[in-house]
This record gives C-alpha cells, structure tokens and sequence, in this order.
C-alpha cells in the first residue's frame, strides 16, 4: 500500500502479532522480564523451575515428566531423537508439510535408518500407511498441528495404529501448536514424547524449549548419547527431577513462563481447548466468508490457514496486512502465495478473534475484494456462539 492510498488513522493502529508463532504476550508475563536479574542457583530460581515443571505437566493433563530447555523447539526435538533413539536404528517420518518434514531432515542428518511417509501439503496423514510403515521401526515422528498447512493430524488414530502394528515403538509427537490449544491426551492415545516451545500455546516470548516424557519411555532413553551433549536429556531429566540444570537455563524467561501457564490453568483443559478451537473457528469461517475457505480438511485450532480468492496471493494478503500494523504471515516456501495464515494462539480471546474478522474485511477490501460489509464478521460471531 502506497503513503497515499494509507488512511490517515493508520498510525493509531494498535500493532499486532496475528501469526502463528511468535504471539502476543501478557503485560504481567513480560513484567516477570523486568525483574532485577536473578540466579537460578538460588532458592527461588530453583523452585520457580519446579514449579513450571509442575505447571506444565497439568496443562498436557497426564503425569509426564516435563524437561525446559534454552532452545527453540526444534532444539527440544532433536534433544528428544538422539535421548531415545540409537544410532543407526529405523526412524518412520510422517510428513505432510514444512515442519514434519522437518523432522525427517533431522534423522537423515543423523545417520538413522530414515523412512518417510508423505502426503501432499494440506492433506492429512492415513492412520493405518504411517502405521504399515512403522512395523520393525524403533521411533516414529509425527507432528500433531502442522503449522503450514493449517492440518490437525489424526494424532490419537495414528498412534493407536502404529501402536497395535509395533507394541515397542516409541512415538515422538510434535505439539509445537498443539501443546496447549488442542485435544492432546497421550498417555490414553500411547504417545511416549511430547514436544512444544514457550511461543506458542503457552504465551511465553521465544527461548525455551519443552520435552514432555512418559514414565515408560523414560526407562528406554539414552545414558549419554553419542548424538548429545548439550541436549543429552537423560541428564537434563535427572536433574531438573533435582531441581537442578546441568546448564545455565534461561531463568528470567521461565519465571515468564510460570506465570503465563496460570491463564491457560485457570479452566479445565477441556474449557480451554474448547475455547481454542472456537477462537480458530472464527477465523476460518471469517476467511470462507471472503472467499478465502481453509486449506486443511481437518483443522488445527491453533491457526487458520487459509486460500485467498483468485486474483490475489497469500504474499499479497500478509502484505496488506503488514501495512495495517498486522503480522500474519503467507504460507510456507513453496507456497507464499497458495495461502496466508492467521493465528489466535498466546494473549488473545474471542474478541481478538472478531477484530481479526475486521481487519480481513479492511485488507480485502483494499485489495479489490468484493463482498458485503459486515459478512466476516457476522460469520466470526456465529462460530463463537455456544454450540
């Protein structure tokens, strides 16, 4: 958008982050930032590190031991591959999307017995192939939400299948965008590791990393991994178990995130994925009413992916956005331009969500959509209404 075409009230636009990750953030969880610099050796530090330990156990709502790294996700994944997997043993990838596939770039990379099994970007996994696929496997990776697509893979199915093909397989789920936002139980689905990051569900600035691990996978992990060092979480668990870190954690950031696990405990799970899905919901129905339907057959209520009307791009659309104030984010390398996404995840409620709605109707517009004011919305509300 050119400064002419700008209106003039745009620099009284309240900024947002509308993508999937990094989110808003909760002025009392950044204030947890603006303390005087503490020491994680300390009393406190070390029971504010049990005590978000202990928060985010109750927030995946099944007894896993919970292990914070300073790391992004991915950093928590790969310390969660190499502290379960062996050198050399058959890893099963299912990908649909940049981030599974991710995953499977990691096993190559460390020399596994690498399989994949591949399904086209906004598709979702087959339950019964990745569980074919799994038989005589040690590990299967899976991501749950994929942030890409916009897709919420069957993960209960799945693990369930492969389970029954492979009794001994450990799965290996990431719930980077699902953590926290969608149904996710895995103890009854039989998922053994549960993967997110604090800029997600949880609200948290970026920096740390959390693996979630069963009682029963924990007897199978790796006494120092020849892969790991700094994320040889074997140690890290026995450790933070301690309430110790074998490393200098991220401190400040995990009194952050204490304190941003109380909003998202403060209902049962089931109220608050719930809400989530609502929220995303909204977002999608928002979207079809301006031509711009999902991607995903079966939606993440983590982030609305979503295909903008012929004529315009996903590029477009972000941009419009960006000159409005408003990060959202095109789809993923190589399609920028097949969709756009829009997220609810971290400090927002239903109301972000109908100012969302707004704002879509504001971008499209300036993009030469046409459609009857007021649709998207109308449709956010109607989505939002107790079912």
């Amino acid at each position: 958008m050119s400064d002419a075409a700008r209106p003039d009230f745009t620099p009284l636009n309240r900024e947002r982050l509308i993508a999937p990750g990094p989110v808003e953030v909760a002025p009392n969880v950044l204030a947890e930032l603006a303390q005087p610099q503490m020491h994680h050796r300390a009393q406190a530090g070390i029971a504010k590190l049990m005590e978000a330990r202990e928060k985010l156990t109750r927030l995946l709502g099944d007894p896993y031991d919970a292990v914070i790294t300073t790391s992004s996700g991915t950093g928590a994944f790969e310390g969660a591959l190499v502290s379960t997997t062996p050198g050399g043993a058959k890893v099963v990838n299912a990908q649909a999307g940049k981030f599974s596939e991710r995953w499977g770039e990691m096993a190559r990379r460390f020399g596994y017995d690498t399989t994949l099994v591949s399904r086209p970007w906004g598709e979702v996994l087959d339950p019964q192939e990745v569980a074919d696929a799994a038989r005589g496997a040690h590990t299967l990776l899976i991501t749950h939400s994929e942030t890409s697509t916009g897709a919420l893979h069957d993960l209960k199915a799945i693990a369930r299948a492969a389970k029954a093909q492979n009794p001994d397989l450990i799965i290996i789920a990431d719930g980077i965008t699902s953590y926290g936002v969608a149904e996710l139980r895995p103890a009854a689905w039989g998922v053994d590791v549960i993967v997110s990051g604090s800029q997600k569900g949880t609200a948290t600035p970026p920096g740390l990393g959390f693996v979630l691990f069963s009682p029963e996978v924990q007897a199978r992990m790796i006494q120092n991994p020849e892969r790991g060092f700094y994320l040889d979480m074997t140690r890290e668990l026995a450790g933070q178990k301690a309430g110790n870190t074998p490393q200098t954690p991220a401190i400040n950031l995990i009194y952050a995130l204490s304190t941003a696990l109380d909003r998202l405990l403060s209902v049962p799970l089931e109220v608050l994925w719930a809400e989530q899905r609502r929220k995303t919901d909204a977002l999608i129905a928002a979207g079809t009413a301006l031509g711009a339907p999902a991607w995903a057959p079966r939606t993440s209520p983590a982030v609305a992916v979503l295909t903008p009307p012929a004529g315009i791009t996903g590029r477009q659309v972000a941009a419009q956005l960006a000159a409005m104030g408003q990060r959202a984010l095109p789809g993923q390398a190589p399609h920028e331009d097949t969709v756009f996404r829009v997220s609810t995840m971290g400090y927002a409620d239903r109301y972000d969500a109908l100012a969302i709605a707004g704002i879509l109707e504001d971008a499209f517009s300036a993009l030469g959509v046409e459609f009857e004011r007021g649709v998207a919305v109308q449709a956010a509300w109607n989505a939002l209404k107790p079912s």
